[in-house]
Parts: C-alpha cells; structure tokens; sequence
C-alpha cells in the first residue's frame, strides 16, 4: 500500500487506479472512503472483503455534482431542495435508481433505489472528476471499526488492502453523512450524521422523522431496513435439484439439471461470486422457475457476507 500526499499528480494515478479496478482510499469532509468504480462490480466486491466479515449492505456513492446525481437517479421536488440546500456536504440522499445508470448490482445491494452523496472536499471532487465515474466509498476502516479521520487511520487499519491512500489532511467534520430516504412518498432519516435534523427541517419546512431501526444500527449506511429478495422461493445448500427449479450454482461440479442456471463462479471464486450474486439473483428470479435451489457455498471471507445475504432472501418477508 502506498500513502501520497493529495497531489495533482497523485490524484491522476488515483483515478487511473479507480478505473484499473483497485481501491483507492480518500478524504472527504466526512470521513475518508474507501473508494471502488461503482461500475465494476468486482472492485465493489474488492471493498466489501477489504472491509472484513461484512454484510452485502448498500453503499454510498460518490459524485462531482448535481448533474453527475442525475444520471444516476429520479429526483423528487424534495431531493431537489435537499441538494440545492446541502450540496455539496455531509449529506446522503437514497433516490429510485435510473435503470441506465450502469451501477454494479453489488453497490446497491441489488434495490432498485441509489444512495447519492456530493462531497464537499476538493481532493475527492478532484478524484471523481479524473476517475469520470462514479465511486462507491463506504469508510475506510475494518467494519466495527472507528472511522478514520486521517490517512495514518486509514494504514493502520487497512495495512496492505488498498492500492494507494491520498492523504489530504485530517477531515474537517469526522463524522460520517446524514442518510435521508426521499425515494418515497415518507420522507425519512435513515442515518444521523453531518447535517443535523434541525436542518434539514428548516431547508424544507415541515419535521423530518427518524426510521425507528436508526438508533439500534447507527454504523450502518441507513438502509437495512430493506434488502432486495427474489419472489421467487429460495431452497440453500441444495445438493439436487428439483423439478421446476432452477439452480444457483457454485464451482465447476454441478448436479444434473435442465432448467435455467446461473454459476456465480466455475471457478469456485468467492470473490467473483460475490460480483455476480445480485445480479444472478435476479436472472433467475426472471426465468419463471417455481423455486430456485442454491448450491452450498462456502462459509468463509466473503462466503460469509453471501451466505448472510442468501439466509435473508429466503427467510418469509
């Protein structure tokens, strides 16, 4: 891992890096992120096992400005005076997502809404502008870790896990965003943070409620309240595989099956797995199966946070 002071020329080769693939930590004026093209859904798969025993929960992501958020999500009347309030700044809007925007499936968990965050930093709105391209950033400690509020945080909790940390100071807020759900008709704060209630309130003119689940899970990026699970039933660690199912596999030797497939790995990588489970999820949901039988799948690095999110989607709503 490489520490560079937030140079012009550092911040280039960090936005190379970005669109290589590789993680690049980096100041905001919350914390700093642990930043991965939200495109590519390996380097988001990347972050996540940087992170350690993580959850695949959705991730914040990043742009340069208002017009960069647009083509990323449906913006309401309110999340339009959210952002000419607060923007850029510590806060973080979750919007439908625009089915165009090409964000990987792993960034947002596989929902069908977006969380859309401005900085309000000129290294990270220096990165994004030479990277040209959304970033997912969640911050860049160890889950259950303090968040780190400089870059000597960020080496002694990340070591060798990221290509390069730009260093540009210690963050001015150090504390992470505000979480603000305006993706429907309720208004709410998903997750306290830099902007306070008050605040909000006063932008718009009426009280802005707390999600009841906030306070039980305040380190969270704001959004378990919901997870993405196919209609379709799920059957784990499926050995065999029954009529009318189709299978949700895993490694090169399957069980006989005629029906639609779709391998998260042949390889038996968990890394690639992990890239491809929403989106498998999803193919299969569509493919008018009865059920969909989920071969085992390892219980260790990331089989852990794919296990967790499989056990979620087949548990009753």
């Amino acid at each position: 891992m490489g520490t560079e002071k937030a140079s012009r020329e550092a911040i280039e080769r960090g936005a190379a890096a970005l669109c290589a693939g590789r993680l690049i930590a980096f100041p905001t004026e919350t914390v700093y992120g642990l930043g991965a093209d939200a495109t590519n859904a390996r380097a988001v798969a990347e972050v996540f096992a940087a992170k350690g025993r993580p959850r695949f929960n959705p991730l914040i992501v990043h742009v340069p400005d208002l017009a960069a958020a647009l083509r990323l999500a449906e913006f309401n009347e309110t999340a339009r005076q959210l952002a000419a309030a607060f923007w850029p700044g510590a806060l973080t809007l979750v919007l439908p997502r625009r089915p165009d925007g090409r964000i990987a499936e792993l960034t947002t968990a596989g929902l069908d809404t977006i969380a859309v965050r401005v900085p309000a930093h000129a290294v990270a709105v220096a990165l994004l502008r030479a990277a040209g391209r959304p970033i997912a950033a969640p911050s860049a400690n160890r889950s259950g870790h303090v968040s780190p509020t400089t870059a000597e945080h960020v080496e002694a909790d990340l070591n060798n896990r990221v290509h390069m940390v730009l260093d540009g100071g210690p963050t001015p807020l150090g504390l992470e965003s505000t979480v603000v759900d305006v993706s429907g008709p309720a208004l709410r704060v998903l997750r306290l943070g830099g902007i306070a209630r008050a605040a909000l309130a006063g932008a718009l003119g009426r009280p802005v409620p707390v999600a009841e689940a906030e306070s039980s899970r305040p380190a969270s990026p704001g959004m378990l309240l919901r997870h993405y699970a196919p209609a379709t039933p799920l059957r784990l660690a499926a050995r065999e595989v029954k009529r009318g199912e189709a299978l949700l596999a895993f490694g090169a030797q399957l069980p006989p099956h005629a029906g639609p497939i779709f391998n998260l790995s042949a390889s038996g990588d968990l890394l690639e797995a992990a890239a491809n489970l929403f989106a498998g999820l999803r193919r299969l949901d569509d493919a008018g199966a009865q059920g969909i039988a989920v071969m085992p799948i390892p219980e260790e690095g990331l089989g852990e946070a794919i296990n967790d999110r499989l056990r979620r989607a087949a548990s009753p709503a």
